[in-house]
């Protein structure tokens, strides 16, 4: 099997992405081949795998692989890079995807930090979901409350985007103890039955928040857009940012602006860049596993670096 890959990112969240739409994937090769290709040593080195697909309604869509071969539901640094990819087809600056069954409203919006390739999207988000075993309150929703089989201190809201979030308010980001976290809820299938992604938040200033997460399936990564989404919102959700109004969140990977509503039900929009930086091909046998850098995005790279570079 040979295919054409874009390396892409959003806020330094890194892919890389497939065009099923034009080459034709085995579905049954799909995770081992995200593990051989998001190894930072052997492989090209990513945070997952993205796939571009359509349905049979014509709906093009994202399907996501984690780096240890799971899949997610969805992702939203991965689907903002995956509208670039799609725009190209549906040939409109505003458009649907799928991802997980759901689907996301999408659109191009102009540049928000620096002269960058930018896309948004809508999700919906739930104040519960399948994925949380434990109590909520008496309202039916989990906000500020303690999980003591986690940790016995520490106020959690509960949160669902398309994947299940819990998001913690703390004065400074313990990154020993956000692992330590990631790891226990491995055994706490009782509460957590298909895993969480886990992230603290920090306020920084007004409408401004600074996030890090443990990623279900991946660690704590650099970036992590559904759970920037569901930070903000969490925010917004305890008086501490405001609703709709332009939310900047910040992590360690870089930076998106986020704006939540509850005019319509709860929903927030995810906003931020679409970067390329590579491409090229994929040769693989289900066993063997090569690949070869054909070009680089030297210009997006640039204008990227410029960013995070202001930053300081």
């Amino acid at each position: 099997m040979k295919v054409e890959y874009i390396k892409c990112h959003g806020s330094g969240n890194e892919f890389v992405m497939i065009d099923t739409v034009a080459q034709k994937m085995d579905n049954n090769i799909l995770s081992t081949l995200s593990v051989a290709v998001c190894d930072r040593v052997r492989g090209i080195g990513a945070d997952g795998i993205l796939l571009l697909v359509q349905n049979e309604q014509g709906l093009y869509g994202m399907r996501m692989f984690n780096p240890d071969g799971s899949e997610a539901e969805m992702c939203g640094n991965g689907i903002r890079c995956i509208a670039r990819l799609a725009e190209g087809y549906v040939g409109a600056e505003q458009f649907d995807l799928t991802s997980g069954g759901k689907v996301y409203p999408t659109a191009r919006y102009a540049p928000v930090f620096g002269d960058i390739p930018t896309y948004g999207v809508e999700i919906d988000v739930n104040l519960w979901s399948k994925d949380f075993a434990f109590t909520p309150s008496e309202s039916g929703d989990f906000i500020g409350g303690v999980i003591e089989p986690l940790h016995p201190t520490l106020r959690w809201t509960a949160i669902s985007v398309g994947n299940p979030h819990i998001v913690s308010v703390v004065e400074k980001t313990d990154l020993e103890l956000l692992s330590e976290l990631g790891d226990r809820v491995k055994s706490l299938t009782d509460i957590f039955p298909n895993g969480v992604n886990i992230s603290m938040v920090e306020l920084r200033g007004e409408n401004y928040i600074f996030v890090t997460t443990f990623e279900r399936g991946a660690g704590i990564t650099p970036s992590c857009g559904t759970a920037m989404t569901s930070s903000a919102t969490a925010m917004a959700l305890q008086g501490l940012c405001s609703y709709n109004s332009d939310i900047t969140v910040e992590n360690r990977g870089g930076a998106v602006r986020c704006i939540c509503r509850r005019d319509t039900g709860l929903k927030t929009t995810l906003i931020g860049n679409a970067t390329y930086t590579e491409r090229g091909q994929i040769e693989f046998d289900g066993k063997t596993f090569a690949f070869q850098t054909k070009d680089v995005f030297s210009g997006e790279i640039e204008a990227w670096n410029s960013f995070l570079e202001s930053r300081k």
